[in-house]
């Protein structure tokens, strides 16, 4: 018996877009069967593409150059230490001279280097304390800091980078009619401190250091400034053993051009204070608290 036109046309084969054969169905759920198998197929297609890609960027990454990370050194920093970074100006006293700065402290240098210290300890949480002076500064990592795996040339780079930045990038609100002639430099350092003790010897050593230096400055420029002695003539009257702390008393806004840089909840707090002895450390416990 002959099928009618209508059911030879209605089952009757197709081909798909790859010349494979599917079959109409005549019901109404045959367009349903169609499209079923076309997203089957289709996803075929894709799957065997993905594979490839896939096998293609595992063959790129497995290059035979990739030896030659072999070469890179291992800096990771010892586990649960303090790590410091120091950060000091490069040729700072040609920079001076040559952006007009006050002697023996320029107040606008100053208050610019804070600003760059709380932008760093803004953008880097761990760091728990920064302590500067002059042309340095000092930033403190927590002890269970693992930011990038604790790897020095990390902490170094970020800190230097973001801080010289910011130094340009804010001397404009500090040295208002003094434009930036050519941009500063910094180098850094990474020391590792084992306990507590060792880490507050450190920044009192730092102290320390900017008390001498600060008292050798105003003795230094009080005598080319205000007795007319050449700088070569005041560096031949005054030697270095003749400027102690026992001999010289200095005013205490003098005495005060040292910076520490603390937190405050997540705020970063500039403070003009002491740190050698237990007075700052009783007041500011959370600074060597390891939970903090």
């Amino acid at each position: 018996m002959r099928t009618s036109t209508t059911a030879r046309a209605a089952t009757k084969r197709h081909r798909n877009f790859r010349g494979e054969a599917f079959l109409v169905l005549p019901s109404a759920g045959r367009m349903w069967s169609a499209c079923k198998v076309k997203v089957r197929d289709c996803w075929a297609v894709t799957s065997v593409t993905l594979r490839r890609c896939l096998k293609l960027g595992a063959a790129m990454a497995k290059s035979k150059f990739e030896y030659v990370r072999n070469f890179e050194a291992d800096d990771t920093c010892l586990a649960h230490c303090w790590v410091v970074v120091r950060l000091d100006g490069r040729n700072f006293h040609r920079f001076a001279e040559k952006h007009n700065f006050a002697k023996p402290n320029d107040s606008r240098a100053l208050h610019l280097m804070t600003k760059c210290a709380q932008t760093v300890m803004t953008e880097l949480e761990d760091i728990v304390i920064a302590y500067g002076q002059s042309d340095e500064y000092s930033f403190v990592f927590k002890r269970k800091s693992n930011w990038f795996k604790r790897r020095a040339s990390k902490f170094m780079t970020h800190v230097a980078s973001q801080f010289a930045s910011s130094y340009v990038f804010y001397w404009r609100d500090y040295f208002e009619d003094q434009p930036l002639l050519y941009p500063p430099g910094f180098d850094g350092r990474v020391i590792v401190y084992p306990n507590n003790q060792t880490l507050k010897d450190y920044l009192s050593w730092r102290q320390a250091d900017c008390h001498v230096n600060n008292l050798y400055n105003t003795v230094f420029w009080a005598l080319v400034q205000q007795s007319g002695l050449t700088p070569v003539q005041a560096q031949e009257r005054l030697q270095v053993g003749e400027v102690t702390t026992k001999e010289v008393k200095l005013p205490a806004e003098i005495e005060g051009k040292k910076m520490v840089v603390t937190r405050t909840r997540i705020k970063p707090v500039p403070l003009y204070c002491d740190i050698i002895g237990d007075a700052f450390w009783k007041e500011h416990p959370e600074i060597l608290d390891e939970d903090s």
